[in-house]
């Protein structure tokens, strides 16, 4: 691409974003959100897919492939390697969905 002034500037505000998630208290504090923000999507899902009936093998099936697939990009790394931001914030995001799911069964088994 060509150096532009939007592409100086974008640069410039993601090396400031990643320096100011260095911070380990920042990084914890997006970790938790990010596990937060998968409960809820596990619990609008669960409720919007139930509603209808008729997707539900549709919905299941399509949820599964999504978590697998973040599953192989977390996992897919070496162990001893730090991984980036995003990466962890999307295998919370998918801890979140699959607890909150877990839930919603219980809650349906009970």
């Amino acid at each position: 691409m060509q150096n532009t002034r939007l592409n100086n500037l974008f640069d410039a505000i993601a090396s400031r974003l990643g320096q100011w998630f260095l911070n380990p208290w920042r990084r914890l504090s997006l970790l938790i959100i990010s596990f937060l923000f998968g409960f809820f999507v596990g619990n609008a899902v669960s409720t919007t897919a139930g509603q209808r009936g008729f997707l539900d093998i549709v919905v299941a099936a399509f949820l599964v492939v999504l978590t697998e697939f973040t599953s192989r990009i977390f996992y897919s790394q070496s162990f001893l390697s730090r991984r980036s931001l995003w990466v962890d914030s999307l295998n919370f995001l998918k801890v979140g969905f699959i607890y909150s799911l877990f839930l919603e069964a219980f809650k349906l088994g009970s």
